[in-house]
């Protein structure tokens, strides 16, 4: 049900903006999410995507996959192909669930062989089709980070882990949440990257808990700017990502309307990262769904700027992408 709205929050909050938007600081980290294109009209859009956000120069770019490795071998291919093709770290996705240990470690051992020592680290969703006897895996997060660090290049990883601000879905309770996020930390994660966000004040309390805990890694901010509004409240839904009201009054009946609602949805991400930044924010991860322009558009107000040329990239699928049509 959509929540009761209130057009006077909405007008206060337009009103109260600093127009134009005005550029922040050029200390920022910004880093982007793809997913493993199916298709060649999709790996071509993932293509032209990277070539438009490289020049932005994120800390990393990652790239995820299904429930259960659904998409390993989609992913290790995409993977493959932005670490060779573009001047940008790639963070691999890796869970614990869906596979063996063995072969958890050997598509660790895959990275290494590619260059690829950014590793997210989770324990990922159970595989959608049950096997009679499933492999085990690693079971939680903490204890993948756990076995990384325990091998013995696993010094070398740059590994990041997930965080809920508004406490995973499957969660006990808040403090229970923290309690297995400081445990992950434990075990050696490098930074927590949030799970998308549309409540800040959510996000500000997440991140006292977690420094009351003693979590003192760095906490980027899960960014998701609106695409699909319809989309995005069916998503927020299944994440445990609550949408405030005046989200529905500003941006709800306007997937008809995408220039208006690209305009107005940029707006409001940038909007939302400001705030946090007047927080003392200074990392985000832009979750783009393959597409550039609005993070593109975000990061840019956020007064983060271009360098001057892109790589001479020839835009060609890597090697095997023949195998997917």
């Amino acid at each position: 049900m959509t929540p009761p709205i209130d057009p006077r929050e909405t007008r206060d909050r337009l009103s109260r903006r600093h127009w134009p938007v005005t550029p922040i600081r050029s200390e920022l980290q910004v880093s982007f999410e793809f997913f493993p294109p199916k298709t060649r009209h999709g790996w071509n859009t993932l293509i032209d995507t990277a070539l438009d956000l490289q020049p932005l120069e994120p800390s990393f770019v990652s790239v995820t996959y299904g429930a259960g490795g659904s998409t390993r071998q989609p992913t290790l291919r995409t993977i493959e192909t932005l670490n060779a093709a573009f001047d940008m770290p790639v963070a691999g996705h890796l869970t614990g669930v869906g596979g063996t240990e063995d072969d958890v470690h050997r598509l660790i051992d895959r990275y290494v062989e590619i260059g690829v020592e950014r590793i997210v680290a989770l324990r990922g969703d159970d595989p959608e089709v049950l096997e009679s006897q499933p492999p085990r895996g690693y079971q939680s997060a903490e204890s993948l980070v756990r076995a990384i660090r325990a091998r013995p290049d696993g010094a070398r990883f740059d590994i990041s882990v997930a965080g809920y601000p508004e406490v995973h879905p499957k969660a006990e309770s808040a403090r229970a949440d923290i309690e297995s996020l400081k445990r992950k930390v434990d075990a050696g994660a490098d930074r927590v990257i949030t799970q998308f966000f549309y409540d800040n004040d959510a996000f500000l309390r997440f991140h006292d808990r977690a420094r009351s805990a003693g979590i003192t890694v760095p906490i980027v901010a899960g960014i998701m700017p609106v695409h699909d509004f319809a989309r995005t409240v069916s998503f927020a839904a299944k994440c445990n990502a609550s949408i405030p009201a005046w989200m529905h009054e500003l941006l709800g009946g306007l997937d008809d309307a995408p220039e208006i609602r690209q305009m107005i949805a940029a707006t409001v991400a940038a909007e939302q990262c400001r705030e946090l930044v007047e927080h003392g924010i200074r990392g985000f991860h832009f979750y783009t769904l393959n597409r550039a322009g609005l993070s593109g558009a975000v990061v840019r107000m956020l007064g983060i700027r271009p360098r001057s040329a892109a790589a001479d990239i020839d835009g060609q699928p890597g090697e095997g992408w023949s195998s997917v049509s």
